[in-house]
């Protein structure tokens, strides 16, 4: 594929759809275009993630380990960023990722996309207030969950302390 197909990529991708053509354009010509063959594993479960992988062609089986061997818990397209918070922080994989038919990736290692923030200190502030609003949000869809926890919780303890008072 071409610089300006990848760029095209990249650009559609959520979490890079803020940066400037010439920032694009430096990230695509930056990062490196890998090929796989079908079924052959892009990486495992558990193993230490180094960066994100843009799938630009193909499709991607993600698996997890099961009581049988693993099992596909999801698929991924083109289009799709996997790893990105591996881009930003060191993490493992939490899953296998398997090529299905040809793929190809664009690998976007840590370093490079560290780079590039620090030269583009407001790529760094929109990313930072975009995570944000995520966890913000993430935070008040587990708010009721923690309530009814809480609640369970109380009536926990009040049946155990109703229940030794009748002893």
């Amino acid at each position: 594929m071409s610089l300006v197909q990848d760029i095209a990529i990249l650009q559609k991708i959520p979490m890079l759809s803020d940066f400037a053509d010439d920032q694009l354009r430096l990230l695509a010509f930056s990062a490196e275009s890998l090929d796989y063959p079908n079924g052959m594993m892009l990486f495992d479960e558990g193993e230490r993630a180094d960066g994100g992988l843009v799938i630009a062609e193909g499709d991607v089986s993600l698996q997890k380990r099961g009581l049988n061997g693993f099992e596909e818990v999801d698929l991924a397209q083109t289009g799709t960023l996997l790893g990105e918070t591996a881009m930003l922080v060191d993490a493992t994989r939490p899953c296998r990722a398997v090529a299905i038919g040809h793929v190809r990736v664009i690998r976007i290692r840590r370093a490079l996309f560290k780079r590039m923030i620090q030269e583009y200190p407001e790529l760094a502030r929109r990313l930072f207030e975009a995570h944000a609003a995520r966890y913000k949000l993430t935070a008040s869809a587990l708010a009721p969950i923690g309530e009814r926890m809480a609640e369970l919780e109380r009536l926990s303890v009040s049946r155990g302390l109703r229940g030794s008072n009748e002893t």
